[in-house]
């Protein structure tokens, strides 16, 4: 470890900023947002910053008598020997130093921040590279949303009452886990902290309240970890056992917490680990055992994923549950595929149809699939490919109608295959595409050789 990471406590201390322009300006924003008094010394100091009554300037090139009262000095001039001149002349008085991108005159350094106050997160790579420590911090924005600050100031309004009611540390650390990893914190975090109140109170009235199981029914999406939403990452890192299916990619199951329990539950075609039904009650029994349980869907859980049938089951044994949509294959796929979905010239409405096979048939409505200006949307429908051209040419479409199968859309794997309803059957007989797919029917198919722009490496 190159530097000690602390957080230094400024509120009414002096801090001296040695510099005027736009990097001594940035610098003495910062000391004064954490609430120092801010001295900035320099012959010629920016009119914004010699303008602010929070700071005191100082018309005057660096001398050491500016050191006397400080807590902590930046340099932040671009004049590299005064610079080193205030690192010597800190250090010999022991206060803390910092001059800008020189690390080697550092005794401190300033960390990229991300400010949820009042929790704090700071990122350093010690000077070696600032624009990763930036992209880190971008990074880390994603998981920890603006509203956690809501989520501190909760905890920090309650500290002491739990203190008090909960005096075994042990315990008393399980209590905030299950509080900020639980439903108290997904109210506070929707703006709902008269109920997230409720719990808390109920929760040290009686400690076997504190346990309480719920499911996360989340959408992950087509396979782009990248199309994840925010609160999908956020409840995949607070689960403690996931439950998901095949069209769950690997990249987005290996993004869960890492010492979550993962249930596998299957789900190909014909070739399910466990029955629906199955499903529903594992969801339950995980629930009811305390547990924070993530079922985790491809694509969106209300479109084709059966997202009804489990809270349907949830509601019934009055099991707390969350949803979180997820971009639905037909958008997400479609758009990787460089094909959309409505065009003025095209399509002025769009049709999704799952491709489920019954009873050696595929039960649509074939006549609503075959108007004219409209794209329809199969899932799930390669196994019944053959049987989809043929009833929708018999029912009115043109056999010219252009038509794509995407296989695996917006992952590396993605493989686009087209041509039209009287030839695409025979076509697919002889690309053999993998499942997961999604079949793509209409007129907009002839914009992908325009519109292509995802160009994965595998292909």
């Amino acid at each position: 470890m190159d530097f000690l990471p602390i957080f230094a406590d400024v509120k009414n201390r002096l801090c001296l900023v040695v510099g005027g322009g736009e990097v001594a300006k940035r610098k003495a924003g910062v000391l004064l947002e954490a609430g120092a008094k801010v001295r900035v010394v320099a012959p010629d100091i920016a009119a914004e910053l010699r303008n602010d009554v929070r700071v005191m300037p100082i018309l005057a090139r660096f001398e050491a008598v500016h050191l006397d009262d400080v807590m902590l000095v930046i340099a932040a001039t671009n004049d590299r020997q005064v610079n080193q001149q205030v690192s010597e002349l800190a250090r010999a008085r022991h206060i803390l130093v910092n001059v800008v991108d020189d690390p080697e005159l550092c005794s401190f350094i300033m960390p990229a921040i991300l400010d949820r106050s009042p929790l704090m997160v700071a990122f350093s790579s010690g000077g070696a590279s600032p624009v990763l420590t930036r992209m880190m911090r971008g990074k880390l924005e994603t998981v920890i949303p603006q509203n956690y600050s809501r989520l501190a100031a909760f905890a920090e309004r309650f500290r002491e009452a739990v203190k008090i009611k909960v005096t075994n540390p042990a315990k008393r650390r399980i209590f905030w886990e299950n509080a900020l990893e639980g439903v108290v914190a997904e109210k506070v975090l929707t703006g709902d902290e008269p109920s997230a109140e409720a719990m808390l109170q109920k929760m040290l009235e009686n400690e076997d309240n504190i346990q309480r199981g719920e499911v996360y029914l989340v959408g992950a999406g087509p396979g782009d970890p990248d199309l994840l939403t925010f609160r999908a990452l956020r409840l995949m890192q607070k689960a403690d056992v996931v439950v998901y299916d095949n069209l769950v990619a690997k990249a987005i199951v290996d993004m869960t917490r890492r010492d979550a329990e993962r249930i596998f539950v299957g789900k190909k075609r014909a070739d399910h680990t466990l029955r629906q039904e199955e499903i529903n009650e594992l969801l339950v029994r995980l629930a009811k055992e305390g547990k924070r349980v993530l079922r985790l869907k491809g694509g969106d859980p209300f479109i084709f994923g059966r997202g009804g049938e489990e809270i349907e089951t949830l509601a019934a044994e009055n099991i707390p549950f969350q949803v979180v949509p997820g971009i639905t294959a037909a958008s997400g796929v479609a758009s990787y595929a460089g094909i959309p979905l409505t065009h003025r010239d095209y399509a002025q409405s769009c049709l999704f149809v799952t491709g489920h096979l019954k009873d050696g048939t595929m039960n649509l409505d074939w006549d609503a699939l075959a108007r004219p200006k409209q794209t329809v949307v199969v899932y799930m429908g390669l196994h019944g490919l053959e049987t989809l051209c043929v009833e929708l040419v018999k029912h009115g479409m043109p056999d010219s109608t252009p038509i794509a199968i995407v296989q695996q859309g917006t992952t590396q794997n993605q493989r686009v295959i087209t041509g039209t309803l009287a030839t695409l059957p025979a076509i697919a007989e002889r690309e053999q595409p993998q499942a997961p797919t999604l079949i793509i029917v209409g007129g907009v198919v002839e914009l992908r050789e325009k519109l292509a722009w995802f160009h994965p490496q595998n292909t």
